[in-house]
């Protein structure tokens, strides 16, 4: 016991030794340089972001004045494309041809490119608004099963990366995200809609609804092409937009007549119940290029008989009225429509009324003078007067037609001219 004693003793004794006997109180201030600079100059990082802002700052503050200085944003832009650009913005009824759209949006162009969804979009109306929607820089998807559109009809349109096509029917959901969506599928010429009248309603009515689910899910607003004929036989003259209409719910017509009041009641229940963006056009009668050469419409019927050296056919007495626009300043009120914060719906027409008779005369003095007229019994429920009331679209749109009937014939007859020679007899296809 007592050696034991005597090694631990020893053990603290050298561990004693080996503590320093320094009584001088420990300091943290006599670790620290005495002339240390701040971490961030050190690392230097503050310098980098002070570089940093004041590189950012000179780009902002400069680059203006360099792009008032240098011309070459609008001069690397062909001539021929900006004017026709500026053109259409300003309201202009011309359309681009092949090969002429670029690439790119010009920066000059100070506004978001749209993804846009045309139903219908190879048909007559529809491959015109295309264009337009093209020229100003949109990304743009056609829709079209070919029933009545033509593939011909954006044949110029197939080289342009801002455009698609896909074949598809409406009545059959389908899923994109757009920005807007101009529904214009479903066939419109009495040929046309009375030769498959249930699937008419069903792509009034289901197509609709499926185009208007799309703008509900990815938050598109939604344009609707409805028509005149919701108005039917009208005992209201010229046409308002409060007028209830005058139709025949079981007659040969109403599978359009009735589909598209189906599809602006949809429309609107979409707008009340699931705050969808609506807007809702009811289109008086058109024309223009592009149009089926025989589609049973009176314009193209009399134009087609003439240059065909045929007997232009009048139903009834001829004394029906109707009115007519060209097919660009339809165009224009679409756009117009669109862009603007109103629903609708808006008579988009040509209030200049004229009887079949006049018609007639007005396509002899344009084609032939010696041109002859043959009557025929009339249809059923044909209207015996067409006039629209476009005061509320001149208020609230700031659109009114601009092309007359004789302005616009002679560029519908060039198109029909060409197209009979070439041998495309009126299939439409």
């Amino acid at each position: 016991m007592m050696k034991q004693l005597h090694k631990q003793t020893s053990v603290n004794h050298r561990r004693e030794d080996e503590i320093p006997t320094s009584t001088q109180s420990y300091s943290p201030k006599t670790l620290k340089h005495p002339r240390s600079i701040p971490y961030i100059f050190k690392e230097q990082r503050f310098l980098f972001i002070l570089v940093g802002i004041l590189i950012g700052s000179a780009f902002f503050i400069f680059q203006p004045t360099l792009s008032r200085l240098n011309p070459s944003t609008h001069s690397s832009m062909p001539t021929s494309i900006y004017h026709r650009h500026h053109d259409s913005s300003s309201g202009s009824s011309g359309f681009a041809s092949k090969g002429s759209f670029p690439g790119r949006v010009p920066a000059a162009i100070g506004r978001k490119r749209l993804r846009i969804v045309v139903t219908g979009g190879a048909g007559f109306v529809g491959s015109h608004l295309v264009d337009k929607l093209i020229s100003r820089g949109d990304e743009v998807i056609v829709i079209d099963n070919f029933f009545t559109g033509r593939k011909d009809n954006l044949v110029h349109l197939f080289g342009n990366p801002r455009f698609e096509l896909i074949r598809h029917d409406v009545v059959d959901p389908i899923l994109l995200e757009v920005d807007q969506i101009y529904h214009l599928a479903c066939p419109a010429s009495p040929v046309h809609y009375k030769y498959n009248p249930v699937k008419t309603i069903k792509t009034n009515v289901m197509g609709t609804l499926n185009m208007l689910g799309l703008a509900k899910r990815v938050g598109a607003r939604f344009l609707l092409t409805s028509t005149s004929e919701v108005y039917g036989d009208p005992l209201e003259h010229p046409q308002k937009e409060t007028y209830w209409g005058n139709v025949n719910p079981i007659g040969e017509r109403s599978c359009y007549d009735e589909g598209k009041r189906t599809a602006e009641t949809l429309a609107m229940d979409y707008n009340r119940g699931a705050d969808v963006e609506v807007r809702i056009a009811r289109i008086f009668n058109t024309y223009g290029p592009r149009m089926c050469l025989d589609d049973g419409r009176v314009v193209s019927n009399f134009v087609a008989q003439a240059i065909r050296k045929q007997p232009m056919t009048v139903y009834g007495d001829g004394k029906q009225t109707r009115s007519f626009q060209y097919v660009s300043d339809l165009v224009d009120g679409l756009v117009a429509l669109m862009e603007g914060e109103h629903v609708g719906p808006f008579n988009l027409g040509n209030p200049g009324e004229f009887t079949m008779l006049e018609l007639a005369e007005v396509v002899k003095e344009t084609i032939d003078s010696s041109a002859t007229i043959e009557f025929r019994p009339n249809t059923a429920d044909d209207p015996h007067k067409r006039k629209p009331d476009i005061s509320k679209a001149k208020e609230l749109l700031n659109w009114e037609p601009k092309i007359s009937l004789r302005e616009g014939l002679p560029l519908m007859v060039n198109d029909f001219r060409n197209r009979i020679l070439e041998g495309d007899e009126g299939r439409g296809l």
